[in-house]
């Protein structure tokens, strides 16, 4: 009976010892969770003064949650040391719902009865109406890393809003899961300014939203008075899958982290006749149209040893958006080295490739009456189209970004908080 006791003790703590080693492993790999807190956790931690006693009016979409994904929404509607008093809604709504371009109209929350502000269609800057009722201005909603993501614009925006009406404007930071480190693609030119590219930064900026509202404020002269909530633990090098963080949608047609590490560049896409993948499970990693051959597409890019990417022949249909019900060819981007991989350069590939394999069947967008299509607001100015129509190599199209890039890294220096 002994002996059998004996040997059933040792068996619990051998389990025991493998349950605490698998345990340990898995925390390794997250990372520790004590080093690192979001802006909004430490809003609510350490920097409450900021809000308390205050009206407040806040900012965000479903990406507004803490690590345990409590909504920044219910927190501050359920917290009797501040009122929470209106939201407002960037591209895809509150709650994320939105498709792209989709006009979100005023509503009423229903769980909170709180009034929600469109920031996405009519008006794109908060009104004096708006904001009658608020005395602070709380903007917390993940960014993707990528100039042409909309979300950093609803910030500068309302942070013209909170300048004209004298309101401090406090932003919650959070990771650029593209990382903090790599600057890649052109400056956006004066002529092509719009919704998807307000301010001369590169397509891939490596800032984090705090940041990029110091450099917008200081920068473009809008002269709030800004706050940023800085994250802990966070390094410009660490990478987004190590944290101990949940992927959550910013967008419908985000759905993963794979998603935003080929956006910068497969969205390039958007500006031509080709399918980027909306209306599938895999939004720009699936790229193609009915004229494309898959085979011959895929063997032509993995024929440039393109770094950290490789490509897989695929045929799939959209159920929405480009080609929606049509069997299309292309690729899927199956990025293999995150660190060597370079987003914005292989898009051009890409886009140059099905362009030069295609001629009688691609296009770009139509131009508008300035003369200026969709993929130019993109990638930021005219000459690259003109460039891919001529014949140019990528090399040659990208020969001229270093001294841009360089002056920008330069400029960004003084508002890097990590």
């Amino acid at each position: 009976m002994k002996r059998t006791m004996a040997l059933l003790l040792a068996v619990t703590l051998l389990f025991g010892l493998v349950s605490v080693a698998h345990g340990a492993g898995k925390g390794k790999k997250k990372g520790n969770p004590h080093a690192f807190s979001l802006g909004v956790e430490q809003l609510l931690q350490n920097e409450f003064h900021l809000i308390e006693g205050k009206k407040v009016g806040l900012i965000t979409n479903p990406t507004g949650v803490d690590r345990e994904l409590h909504s920044i929404v219910d927190v501050l509607f359920e917290d009797e040391r501040v009122e929470l008093t209106a939201l407002y809604g960037p591209e895809h709504g509150v709650r994320g719902d939105a498709q792209a371009g989709e006009y979100v109209p005023f509503y009423i929350d229903d769980k909170t009865g709180l009034p929600v502000y469109s920031l996405y269609g009519q008006t794109r800057k908060p009104t004096p109406d708006m904001l009658e009722d608020i005395d602070v201005l709380l903007f917390d909603i993940q960014d993707v890393g990528t100039r042409f993501y909309t979300y950093i614009y609803t910030m500068a925006y309302a942070m013209e809003a909170a300048a004209e009406n004298d309101l401090p404007f406090i932003v919650l930071d959070r990771p650029n899961p593209l990382g903090g480190q790599k600057v890649e693609g052109p400056m956006l030119e004066e002529p092509y300014r719009s919704f998807v590219g307000l301010y001369p930064i590169p397509l891939r900026h490596g800032m984090t939203v705090g940041e990029l509202a110091l450099l917008f404020n200081e920068e473009f002269a809008i002269g709030a008075d800004v706050t940023v909530v800085e994250m802990t633990g966070w390094k410009r090098h660490t990478d987004f899958k190590d944290l101990p963080l949940e992927w959550v949608l910013p967008s419908p047609n985000m759905p993963t982290l794979d998603t935003a590490l080929v956006y910068p560049g497969a969205a390039l896409i958007e500006g031509t006749n080709v399918s980027e993948g909306r209306g599938t499970t895999k939004p720009f990693e699936l790229i193609g149209a009915p004229f494309v051959n898959s085979t011959e597409l895929a063997a032509t890019l993995n024929d440039l040893g393109l770094p950290g990417v490789t490509f897989r022949a695929a045929s799939f249909t959209p159920m929405f958006s480009k080609h929606a019900g049509t069997l299309s060819h292309g690729i899927q981007i199956h990025v293999t080295d995150e660190k060597s991989f370079q987003p914005v350069i292989t898009g051009l590939h890409i886009v140059k490739t099905i362009h030069d394999l295609y001629p009688d069947d691609f296009r770009f967008t139509a131009e508008d009456q300035q003369g200026i299509s969709f993929f130019d607001r993109l990638i930021g100015n005219g000459d690259v189209r003109k460039q891919i129509m001529q014949g140019a190599s990528v090399e040659e199209i990208v020969a001229d970004w270093g001294k841009e890039i360089k002056a920008f890294e330069k400029t960004r220096k003084k508002y890097l908080l990590y």
